[in-house]
């Protein structure tokens, strides 16, 4: 079962379609998962520059959080305000933490993925750019109005780095998605066809290269973060996935991110809610 919302009662059909939008958003979470390498990440192949999660963590995360999208995606068709769709994160959240015996796994997607499932539901058949702005027009300003958790690490580092982070992001309507992502990953296809795994790096590359980070400011400070965004955007400057030798380039930067103990958690999240706008948005 689908956990309550503030949605009026739905029919079959706005289950159904809620379903398919959860799903869509389980698919994405995998699909980020499932992409090697990518610097400093969690993936299959190991843990990056993690030592209290692995792949199995973030399966058990994912599958703990994919019912609270439907609930965000039946809201959004419902035309609930932001502080409903909190409530339906903050409960996304305790599952995630239930599930992962308290490991942060998802706090960043639930938020990010969480908007863009409520824009789906209220704007299904989306065409391009559409679930952004219907972000930036209906929460926007609630998103920066809105309550601050002041010790959280990605807070502390807005506060102290003077980023927007992803709230900033957020309400202005995903514009590094929708301007470095999505087009990165679509030429990481024509460059490698037949290969999505080249593609997802190509769009986690570009995305680590141009977003305000503030899980690298946390765990590199200024330092790190500098050559983190340096080092990916080289990556991409110098062909990016066209090259032929990109995969052992992009593993030796992973390594490289590991070494300095950095993690491009903004990033990762953000190639998430890459990979759902292009499954959901007409090209």
């Amino acid at each position: 079962m689908f956990p309550d919302s503030p949605a009026l009662p739905a029919g079959d059909e706005d289950l159904r379609a809620a379903d398919a939008i959860a799903r869509a958003a389980a698919a994405a979470l995998r699909g980020e998962l499932d992409t090697y390498p990518k610097p400093g990440l969690v993936s299959p192949v190991d843990s990056g520059s993690h030592t209290d999660m692995d792949a199995g963590t973030f399966r058990a995360s994912a599958a703990a959080i994919t019912p609270f999208f439907a609930a965000l995606a039946r809201a959004g068709a419902a035309g609930a305000a932001m502080p409903a769709l909190r409530r339906i994160g903050l409960d996304a959240e305790t599952a995630m933490r239930a599930a992962t015996g308290g490991v942060n796994t998802h706090r960043g997607a639930i938020f990010g993925l969480g908007l863009l499932c409520a824009a789906a539901g209220a704007r299904p058949g989306a065409g391009p750019g559409a679930l952004g702005r219907l972000v930036r027009e209906r929460y926007g300003a609630a998103i920066l109005d809105g309550p601050v958790l002041l010790h959280a690490p990605g807070a502390r580092a807005r506060r102290r780095h003077g980023v927007g982070g992803a709230p900033a992001e957020a309400a202005a309507g995903f514009p590094t998605l929708y301007q470095v992502g999505l087009p990165a990953l679509r030429r990481g296809r024509r460059w490698r066809p037949g290969d999505p795994q080249a593609a997802r790096v190509e769009a986690c590359l570009a995305l680590i290269a141009h977003l305000e980070d503030t899980c690298l400011l946390h765990r590199g400070g200024p330092e790190g973060y500098a050559f983190a965004r340096t080092e990916a955007a080289r990556f991409i400057a110098e062909g990016g996935v066209a090259q032929p030798d990109w995969r052992e380039r992009a593993t030796h930067l992973h390594r490289a991110f590991v070494a300095r103990n950095l993690s491009p958690g903004g990033g990762a999240d953000l190639l998430t809610m890459t990979l759902f706008v292009d499954g959901f948005e007409a090209p």
